[in-house]
C-alpha cells in the first residue's frame, strides 16, 4: 500500500574538453599520475577515461541497482500487510462499538429467529439520549437479572474474556439473551394467564403476527410496573421461553436494566434462506401517548 532513479554523476562537473582538463576517472584515481607519462593526443586521453568508466568503477555503481530488484517486491509485501492490520483493526472496531453478530442458542424467540440464526445487533440504536421501545427485539446481558451477579469480582483473566466477546473474538457466552420489549419504564404490564391478551397501560397488545403458534400471550398471570430505567422482556416462542415472567419472585423482579442491553437486533444475516431484518410491529403503535418513555420520541 517506491521509486527508483539512476545513480546520478558524483560531481555532476561537465566532461572534460581537451588536454588541459583531467578526466573524472583521474580525480578518482588512488594512483597518483606521473608528469612523464602524458598520452601524446588528447583523443588518447579521452579514450582512456572512458575505458575507467566500463570498468571497476561502473561495475560497483551497478551493484546496487541490481540488488533494488527486490525492493519493489519487498514495499508490495509491507503494503499488503498494512492494508490487512487496517482491515482487522476495523472490523475489530466495529464489532465493539457498531454492529456486533451473536448466534441465537435456543427456540425461545420462535418463530422470528430459530436455532442456530445469526443476527446483527446494533449497537449504536440506543446511543446519544436514545431508549428502547416497545416491540424492539434486543440482546442484553442478564447477569444481575436473569443471572446472579457471579460470587467472586472479575479477575484479570475474566476481564480479557470480556473483552474478547466485546471485540467478538469470543462466543458471547450464556449471560447473554435476545427477547422482545413488551413494557418500558413507567408502563403497567398485566396479563389475566391463557385465553386473555397482554395489555400494556390498559391497551390490549395484538401479538399474532410474531408470537409462534399455538402460543398463549401469556399461561402466567401477571400485574407489574416497570421501573425507571428498566424494560420488560419477553420470548416469541411463550411456552418455550424463560423471560421476565420467571424471574419476578427474584431481586431483579424480572426486570432487565436498559444499561444492560448491547444492542437492537436488526438483521438475521444467516441462513441466506431465513435473511430477514427485525422491525418494531406495528401493533405497538396502540400504545402510542399511554405513558413510560417511549412517547417521548
Amino acid at each position: 500500500m517506491s521509486t527508483h532513479e539512476p545513480p546520478a554523476d558524483r560531481d555532476d562537473s561537465p566532461a572534460p574538453t581537451g588536454a588541459d582538463s583531467p578526466s573524472r576517472s583521474a580525480a578518482v584515481s588512488t594512483v597518483p599520475a606521473e608528469p612523464e607519462v602524458v598520452p601524446a593526443e588528447p583523443g588518447a586521453e579521452l579514450a582512456a577515461g572512458a575505458g575507467a568508466g566500463t570498468g571497476a568503477g561502473a561495475e560497483s555503481e551497478s551493484e546496487p541497482v541490481e540488488g533494488d530488484a527486490d525492493e519493489p517486491v519487498r514495499s508490495r509485501s509491507r503494503d499488503l500487510l498494512l492494508l490487512a492490520g487496517i482491515c482487522l483493526l476495523t472490523l475489530l472496531l466495529v464489532n465493539a462499538f457498531v454492529a456486533r453478530p451473536f448466534a441465537v442458542p435456543s427456540a425461545s424467540m420462535e418463530n422470528t429467529l430459530l436455532t442456530g440464526d445469526r443476527l446483527i445487533a446494533n449497537q449504536l440504536a440506543y446511543s446519544f439520549g436514545g431508549h428502547p421501545q416497545r416491540g424492539d427485539v434486543v440482546v442484553f446481558d442478564g447477569t444481575g437479572s436473569f443471572r446472579r451477579e457471579p460470587a467472586e469480582p472479575a479477575g484479570f483473566g475474566d476481564g480479557l474474556r470480556g473483552l474478547a466477546r466485546d471485540l467478538g473474538l469470543a462466543p458471547a457466552g450464556d449471560s447473554v439473551y435476545v427477547k422482545r420489549v413488551i413494557g418500558v419504564g413507567g408502563d403497567r404490564v398485566t396479563s389475566t394467564g391463557p385465553g386473555a391478551r397482554i395489555t400494556v397501560n390498559g391497551v390490549p397488545i395484538d401479538e399474532s403476527s410474531y408470537l409462534a403458534p399455538g402460543d398463549e400471550p401469556s399461561n402466567v398471570p401477571f400485574d407489574v410496573v416497570v421501573p425507571a430505567g428498566e424494560l420488560w422482556v419477553m420470548g416469541d416462542h411463550r411456552s418455550a421461553s424463560r423471560d421476565s415472567r420467571d424471574h419476578l419472585g427474584e431481586p431483579g423482579g424480572g426486570f432487565v436494566p436498559e444499561s444492560k442491553v448491547i444492542g437492537r437486533a436488526e438483521w438475521v444475516v444467516y441462513p441466506v434462506g431465513h435473511w430477514h431484518s427485525l422491525d418494531r410491529p406495528a401493533s405497538f403503535a396502540a400504545t402510542g401517548g399511554t405513558g413510560g418513555h417511549g412517547d417521548q420520541r
